[in-house]
């Protein structure tokens, strides 16, 4: 087992240390359509609930997200993001000290939340559905998550292919690197996702995730994101049957191997939806990893 390179993030109100402990991110989806929680945390008074609880379970940040990039999923207005997500950030801001994330692909929003007291951008789009994002997270002096995906969310699932998997996802997001820092924001507030499910087959997600070293080239601290991916839900569906459904406890258990695995192969921050469970799967695995 690699050790795994530990990494400082520093701005304004806010510090992770990377290395030693995991960091778990709580997924909070503001969302009539999520493939995930089917909607369940749209209204605000919910949606703050749920942050709430994501934080007392040990979430170390909140990603909010108010458009679904599930496969072959519609986008949304600028406006309509703005209506879902900020009132939720404003709630959570004066209630949690953790960071708040803005799950966005638009420059438009990230600013908006950030206004509203998010503290960081989680770009799945890797600013080329917006180049003007990675100008909002230097003018706010904040980290920003690059992730790779093939295509849109509407396309990525349509055939995904690769000569070279790795290779290429180090080569997309190696370029992401270079034009947020050409826009100002510094090597150390970047964080990169390699982007479990997103253009990828089942085999693909396999390889990722057993080949995270390969990223270690790009020197920076590296998301995992598996929680419920259809990847999961397929392998452990039964024979013949249909995908298992995201909310079936069985998927909880493999999304909990898979992020000890992704942990065990270098991960500094998990993307999750269940936190309480990730947290204890972290610890365990963190302490494997110092023993």
């Amino acid at each position: 087992m690699k050790p795994r390179k530990s990494y400082t993030l520093s701005w304004p109100r806010h510090r992770l240390e990377l290395g030693s402990r995991t960091a778990v991110m709580g997924v909070l989806n503001v969302t009539p359509d999520s493939f995930s929680d089917g909607g369940r945390f749209f209204s605000p008074e919910e949606a703050l609930r749920q942050g709430l609880r994501l934080v007392e379970e040990g979430a170390d940040i909140l990603d909010v997200g108010g458009e679904s990039t599930r496969p072959f999923s519609d986008p949304v207005s600028e406006e309509e993001e703005v209506r879902r997500t900020v009132p939720v950030i404003e709630a959570l801001a004066e209630a949690v000290s953790v960071p708040i994330s803005i799950d966005t692909t638009k420059a438009s929003v990230a600013k908006r939340a950030l206004e509203a007291g998010a503290s960081m951008i989680n770009d799945v789009g890797a600013l080329r559905m917006d180049p003007a994002m990675a100008e909002v997270a230097s003018a706010f002096q904040v980290p920003l998550i690059v992730m790779h995906m093939l295509g849109t969310p509407k396309t990525m699932q349509v055939a995904p292919d690769y000569r070279d998997l790795h290779g290429e996802i180090c080569t997309f997001l190696q370029e992401a690197i270079a034009r947020a820092e050409q826009a100002g924001v510094p090597r150390g507030n970047i964080i990169i996702d390699p982007g479990i499910g997103f253009g990828k087959t089942v085999t693909h997600n396999l390889q990722i995730i057993g080949g995270l070293e390969a990223f270690a080239s790009l020197d920076c601290p590296l998301l995992v994101g598996p929680s419920r991916k259809a990847f999961i839900r397929h392998l452990l569906k039964p024979e013949g049957a249909s995908d298992l459904p995201a909310d079936h406890p069985m998927v909880e258990i493999g999304t909990h191997a898979a992020v000890a695995a992704a942990v065990l192969q270098g991960a500094h921050i998990v993307r999750v939806h269940d936190v309480a469970g990730a947290r204890a799967t972290v610890t365990i695995i963190d302490a494997i990893r110092m023993g």
